[in-house]
């Protein structure tokens, strides 16, 4: 399985260029940043993005890890949803909630070291979304983490 998601995760050239040439707004004046983005994902760098897919780096910061120098479950957790939720949304439709996470940890993750980030939109259906996202140690090539994520939207009546 391994090899699959590696093939079907896969950037190529063309994507890379077609990230180079965005041009990406600053956050208006009236956000500031909170305190989520300043803990979870402080230091994510979106390196590739195209419908359905992204792809990030993330360095291990001390502030993630447990008390044997890993990166914590739960700080896995909150990318797999935080990364999950970013390929369901949608402009201008409702917001989308978690219903069900399922992740396999595989490795460990040490203070520092980079973390390649990928998630895929696996399908959309009546509101409903899937997504995989998959942690990767990138000087090793070990995948750290793998893990499926189910999100809803509540769709008005049709009565």
């Amino acid at each position: 399985m391994e090899k699959n998601t590696r093939d079907y995760l896969r950037v190529t050239r063309k994507d890379s260029n077609r990230i180079a040439r965005l041009t990406i707004s600053r956050r208006r004046p009236e956000f500031t940043d909170t305190f989520y983005d300043n803990f979870a994902l402080k230091g994510t760098r979106v390196d590739g993005l195209e419908r359905g897919s992204i792809t990030c780096s993330f360095i291990v910061p001390r502030r993630l890890t447990d008390r044997n120098g890993d990166l914590a479950v739960g700080a896995i957790a909150n990318l797999v949803d935080a990364i999950g939720g970013a390929m369901a949304y949608e402009k201008n439709a409702p917001m989308k909630l978690s219903v069900d996470m399922s992740i396999s940890y595989l490795s460990t993750a040490k203070l520092n070291d980079e973390l390649e980030i990928r998630g895929k939109l696996l399908g959309e259906k009546d509101g409903y979304s899937g997504t995989l996202v998959v942690l990767k140690n990138k000087s090793t090539g070990e995948i750290i983490a793998e893990g499926r994520h189910s999100l809803m939207c509540i769709l008005t009546s049709k009565i």
